[in-house]
C-alpha cells in the first residue's frame, strides 16, 4: 500500500500539560511569518498547515531494485520521492558507453532510455506524489523521459508536481557533472523555463544548490553567498531573454545543506529567505508575493558523516534535521548512518525517515511559527551572516559576475582555502568530530554495507542494446538531426528532447548530438 501524503493536521496545538499555543510570537516586533521579506517562514501558518515534505534520496543499480525501494520509502511514510541517477547518466552517456564503464548503478539508478524510466516509475502515482530529480548536464533530457513516461501512464504533464535540480553554476563551481560551456548550459536552463511555466505549471524548473558548495567546503556565509549569487544569474539570464519574473520566478526553489552548528544554520536560511525576497523585488521588479519566496529544499550534510562509529551518525542527522525544521525547511532528506561507508541499507534508510517523523509528531517544534525567532542570539546572527554574504555578492559583481569568477576560478579558490583552514583546525584538534580526532574508540562490529553486484551492470547493458536494437534506425536518425539543429538554432529543445524520447532515442544519444554543438567545458586549474 502506498501511503499518500496528509495535506491537512488536526487543530490541536497544545503542549503535554494542556497549555494552549499561539500561531506564532513576537509578531509586533518581529513581524509575522508569510509576510515579506519572510524573514520567519514563507507561509504563514508553516507545519501547522502541513509538514514538509519527507524525501529520501534514493537510487541505485537497476531501474527495478531502485523502483523497489522506491515503494518501501512510500509504504513507510516518506511523502516525497527524490531520484538518484548514477554517473553515466548525469554526464550524458548511456549504459553500453565505454565512459560508463564500471560506473553503473554505482551512485544512484542507471537511465538511458523510456524504457528505464518506465520500470523505475511503475505502479508510481505520479499524478498523487511529488517527484525531485537530482540531474543537471541532462536534467532537460530527463524531464522529457519523466513527462513521457506520465503521458503512457495517462497522467497530464499538467498535474506533474516535482523538481529537477537543473543548477548548472554550482557544478563548475564544485561539483564536477558540467558538460557544456555556462552559456549554452544556460540556454538549456531557460528553455526548460520557459516551457514548464507554460505546459508544466506545477513543476519547479530549477532547484539552485548550495548544498554541493557547502559539501565541497565552504562555509555558511560562503554557501548563502555563492548560492544567491547564482540565482541572481539565473533570474537575469531569464528576464534577458524576455520571460516575465513574476511567472517563472514562482517555480524557483532552492537546496541547502544542514551542518552541526545549530543556531548558525538556522539563521543562514532566515537570513537567505531575506536576502532573496529583497533582490527579486528591488533589482528584478517581482510583485506576485510567490515570486518572492525562497523555497528551499534542504539535506543534512553528508560530509559531516563519519565511517568510524557510524552509529553517532543518527545524532548527528537529527540535530542537523531539527535545525532545518526550525529555519524552515519546506521538504528534507535525512541521511542514514552508513553512507560514510556506502549506500544506504533499508534499515539505515527507515532509520533516517523515521527521525523526519519523530521530530514532525513527537517534539512539538511543529506547532508554533518560527518558535526560536526572537532569540536575541539568533537575530543578531541572522543579520550578521546577510551581511558578510552580501559583502561576497557585492565583491562576485565587482570582479564581472558569477560566470567571469567560474572561469578565472575565483570562487573555486575561495571555498578550497575555507576547507584547507577547516582541515588544519581539524588536526590542530580546534574543531572537535567524535570519534574521529577525539573520542576514539575501535569499532568492534563491522558495520553491513549495501553491495551492487556487477550482474546489474551486465544485464543493464543488455537490456539497452536489445532495446536500441528494435528501434526504426532512419526515425531515430530523423530525430536526432532534428536535436542538433535545434541546438544550432534558437528554438526551444524542451518539445524537440519530448518527441526524441517518445521516439526511442536515449538519453546519451542525445547528449552526444548537443556536445557537437555545444563543445565542452574545460575548467581553468587556478593555483
Amino acid at each position: 500500500m502506498i501511503v499518500k501524503e496528509s495535506k491537512e493536521r488536526k487543530p490541536q496545538f497544545k503542549t503535554s500539560s494542556n497549555i494552549d499555543l499561539k500561531r506564532s510570537y513576537g509578531d509586533d516586533l518581529l513581524g509575522k511569518p508569510g509576510e515579506f521579506p519572510y524573514t520567519r517562514g514563507v507561509q504563514e501558518t508553516m507545519y501547522r498547515g502541513r509538514f514538509w515534505t519527507m524525501r529520501q534520496y534514493a537510487g541505485f543499480g537497476s531501474a527495478h531494485e531502485s523502483n523497489e525501494r522506491y515503494k518501501m520509502l512510500l509504504e513507510r511514510g516518506t511523502t516525497g520521492l527524490s531520484v538518484a541517477f548514477d554517473l553515466p547518466t548525469q554526464m550524458g552517456y548511456d549504459s553500453d558507453h565505454v565512459m560508463a564503464t564500471g560506473e553503473v548503478g554505482k551512485v544512484g539508478v542507471a537511465i538511458s532510455s523510456l524504457e528505464d524510466m518506465e520500470i523505475l516509475l511503475k505502479d508510481l502515482p505520479l499524478k498523487d506524489i511529488s517527484t525531485s530529480m537530482t540531474i543537471n548536464s541532462t536534467a532537460g533530457i530527463l524531464l522529457a523521459f519523466y513527462i513521457a513516461v506520465a503521458r503512457k501512464q495517462g497522467v497530464s504533464q499538467k498535474d506533474l508536481k516535482g523538481t529537477i535540480q537543473n543548477d548548472l553554476l554550482k557544478e563548475y563551481i564544485a561539483r564536477g557533472t558540467y558538460i557544456y560551456p555556462p552559456k549554452p548550459s544556460l540556454r538549456v536552463i531557460t528553455d526548460i523555463f520557459k516551457y514548464c511555466t507554460d505546459e508544466v505549471p506545477g513543476w519547479n524548473t530549477i532547484s539552485i544548490s548550495g548544498y554541493h558548495i557547502r559539501e565541497a567546503g565552504s562555509t555558511a556565509v560562503q554557501e548563502v553567498a555563492f548560492t544567491l549569487a547564482n540565482g541572481l544569474t539565473y533570474v537575469q539570464a531569464a528576464v534577458d531573454r524576455g520571460l516575465n519574473v513574476d511567472e517563472f520566478g514562482k517555480r524557483l526553489s532552492f537546496f541547502f545543506n544542514v551542518h552541526n552548528n545549530f543556531f548558525e544554520e538556522i539563521a543562514k536560511f532566515r537570513a537567505a529567505r531575506r536576502m532573496w525576497a529583497r533582490f527579486m523585488k528591488d533589482r528584478f521588479g517581482a510583485k506576485d508575493p510567490n515570486a518572492l519566496k525562497l523555497r528551499f529544499h534542504s539535506q543534512v550534510a553528508g560530509s559531516t558523516l563519519t565511517a568510524q562509529q557510524p552509529e553517532n551518525n543518527i545524532v548527528r542527522v537529527a540535530i542537523q534535521a531539527l535545525a532545518a525544521v526550525l529555519g524552515g525547511t519546506q521538504s528534507l532528506h535525512t541521511n542514514s548512518m552508513d553512507e560514510a561507508l556506502g549506500l544506504p541499507t533499508e534499515k539505515a534508510a527507515t532509520i533516517a525517515l523515521r527521525t523526519q517523523q519523530i521530530i514532525a509528531h513527537e517534539t512539538g517544534v511543529t506547532d508554533v511559527v518560527d518558535p526560536v525567532g526572537g532569540s536575541a542570539f539568533l537575530e543578531e546572527l541572522t543579520d550578521e551572516i546577510e551581511q558578510r554574504a552580501m559583502e561576497y555578492i557585492e565583491r562576485i559583481q565587482g570582479l564581472g559576475g558569477v560566470i567571469s569568477c567560474i572561469e578565472s576560478g575565483w570562487i573555486q579558490n575561495e571555498i578550497q582555502n575555507a576547507s584547507y583552514q577547516f582541515q588544519k583546525d581539524l588536526e590542530a584538534k580546534k574543531e572537535i568530530v567524535v570519534g574521529v580526532n577525539e573520542f576514539v574508540q575501535q569499532d568492534k562490529e563491522r558495520t553491513e554495507t549495501l553491495k551492487i553486484a556487477e550482474a546489474v551492470a551486465r544485464e543493464q547493458v543488455q537490456r539497452l542494446v536489445a532495446f536500441k536494437a528494435k528501434r526504426d534506425g532512419k526515425k531515430v536518425a530523423a530525430q536526432l538531426e532534428r536535436v542538433r539543429n535545434a541546438a544550432r538554432g534558437s528554438d526551444n529543445l524542451m518539445p524537440v528532447f519530448i518527441e526524441a524520447v517518445e521516439n526511442h532515442v536515449t538519453l546519451g544519444e542525445i547528449a552526444e548530438e548537443l556536445r557537437k554543438v555545444f563543445g565542452l567545458f574545460k575548467e581553468s586549474i587556478t593555483l
